[in-house]
């Protein structure tokens, strides 16, 4: 409910760019307005009262105003420059920070380029796996460096959903039945997890944290993603469970057909955090991200002209399917990738991993990447030749299988990656699957040595460390009866991702 005519403040604002020579073009979303002028950017808060937060005198939008620059330096300092007041002189006239009257207040930003948000980019297809990996690092990063706030975090996601019922009441989006049936459903799935939601409060996964983690609140500043735009008016809200913050982006990326980028994200994220157990928790974080957007966007549709409300009413829709989809019981199964090197086995599990179970898709467990995270070093870093001896192999293996068998416990698919070369190494994961009640299938991949050869010679950036003489020594082992199925790792990557899918 919008409770102050703002009409001269936003003058005022447009009228910056004809004294600087520039033109001023106006972003406006449910809660603000962003006035773009030359090099600048003025955030002014829209005078709203809403259930989740109030905006409605000039007082608690500056407030608001100077809790957003302090929240949002913590990812993007070079973005946010200041808080300026905007005040009325004597004769009426309004100017920055004069002595009088104070009519509202604005957050100065630097301008960035609109093309390099990243929901833009996504529509345009534009985003690399190199961004979403570096993505997923910053908030990793941001996450182990944010304040910690222990308590119950089944008593922070009952706060939401008593938000989010709310909310979808008085935008009535959808019937009150259909309303009573996800909300019955939303609290099954509450009291299904508050052991752990409330175990990770205690264990310090409660975290300051963005809050607004979506496609459209990150940018490429200087060829880096950044985060920026934080929720800033409700540190309850914002103080949370970190997967339920980066659900909101994996979320965000599975609403827009972005499935691979999302389980892409899921995965880089986990490999960085190390996360397991919470697992159990995203499909329903997800889903009441889902709900979120769902009455955020029928909030907005109250302002708008009929034809372009009823888009927007139609998204929201299918965020709530969304979200009631995500809770469904998951169907978890174990699905190994084995090979020599070369021979496209993580190529292959990326391709694959988003089909496999429910959204955000699998976990792949590479060999790879564990054996860098046990040595402490990024992936792309080159271990000495001590870390691939025969004990250290076993001790990546063994770490792999026990990942795995945390892993399936959450009800999240997963692929384990590696040689698997080796007859016992191969048994124990038919016997890991057999232990978890879960399917298990495995892939041996098969190509040329003048093939292996050449992909082991043209990797860059790459996890493994794996020569071609490396490679020569797989091939002189024998790794035994083999009862995998076979594929062709020369042919196409789309065409043996079906094989796979095909056969689980």
């Amino acid at each position: 409910m919008i409770m102050q005519d703002q009409s001269a403040v936003e003058n005022f604002l447009k009228a910056q760019g004809r004294n600087d020579g520039g033109d001023v073009s106006i972003i406006t979303t449910h809660i603000s307005k962003l006035f773009l002028v030359d090099a600048l950017a003025f955030k002014l808060k829209r005078a709203v009262r809403l259930p989740y937060l109030d905006f409605s005198t000039p007082a608690m939008r500056l407030v608001a105003c100077q809790r957003e620059l302090d929240l949002n330096r913590r990812t993007a300092p070079e973005l946010y420059l200041g808080v300026r007041q905007i005040t009325r002189q004597p004769v009426g006239n309004l100017v920055f920070d004069g002595a009088g009257e104070m009519v509202d207040g604005v957050v100065v930003m630097r301008r960035f380029d609109q093309s390099a948000l990243f929901d833009g980019m996504a529509m345009r297809g534009l985003l690399t796996n190199r961004m979403i990996d570096d993505l997923a690092q910053k908030i990793a990063q941001f996450h182990a460096d944010a304040s910690i706030k222990l308590g119950d975090g089944s008593k922070t996601m009952q706060g939401v959903l008593d938000i989010n019922k709310r909310a979808l009441q008085e935008t009535g989006l959808v019937a009150a039945a259909t309303l009573a049936l996800i909300t019955r459903q939303f609290e099954a799935a509450l009291h299904q997890h508050a052991d752990l939601l409330d175990r990770r409060g205690r264990q310090g996964m409660i975290r300051h944290c963005h809050g607004d983690l979506t496609l459209r609140n990150i940018c490429l500043f200087n060829n880096v993603p950044t985060l920026f735009d934080c929720l800033e008016f409700d540190d309850d809200l914002a103080t949370i469970d970190v997967l339920y913050d980066v659900a909101f982006l994996i979320m965000d990326l599975q609403h827009r057909g972005l499935a691979h980028h999302a389980n892409r994200l899921f995965n880089r994220y986990c490999d960085e955090t190390g996360e397991s157990e919470g697992l159990a928790l995203l499909g329903f974080f997800v889903a009441v991200r889902a709900a979120v957007r769902a009455h955020v966007g029928a909030a907005q549709a109250q302002d708008m002209a009929p034809a372009q409300a009823q888009a927007i009413l139609a998204e929201a829709r299918a965020y709530l399917a969304l979200a009631t989809a995500m809770l469904e019981a998951p169907t978890p199964q174990l699905v190994a990738l084995g090979g020599r090197s070369g021979s496209g086995k993580s190529t292959l599990a990326a391709q694959c991993a988003a089909a496999i179970g429910l959204p955000p898709g699998a976990r792949i467990l590479s060999s790879d990447r564990l054996r860098k995270r046990l040595f402490g070093v990024r992936p792309e870093q080159m271990l000495p030749t001590a870390a691939y001896l025969p004990e250290v192999s076993e001790k990546v293996y063994q770490i792999q299988r026990e990942q795995a068998r945390a892993t399936l416990r959450t009800g999240t698919s997963v692929i384990v990656d590696a040689v698997f070369d080796r007859p016992e190494d191969r048994l124990a994961l038919a016997a890991l699957a057999s232990q978890q009640g879960v399917a298990f299938h495995g892939f041996w991949l098969e190509a040329p040595l003048g093939v292996l050869e050449a992909r082991i010679q043209a990797r860059q950036h790459d996890p493994s460390d794996a020569t071609v003489a490396v490679l020569h020594q797989q091939i002189a082992r024998d790794p035994g009866p083999m009862t995998w199925q076979s594929i062709d790792a020369e042919a196409d990557i789309t065409a043996m991702a079906a094989h796979v899918l095909a056969g689980l």
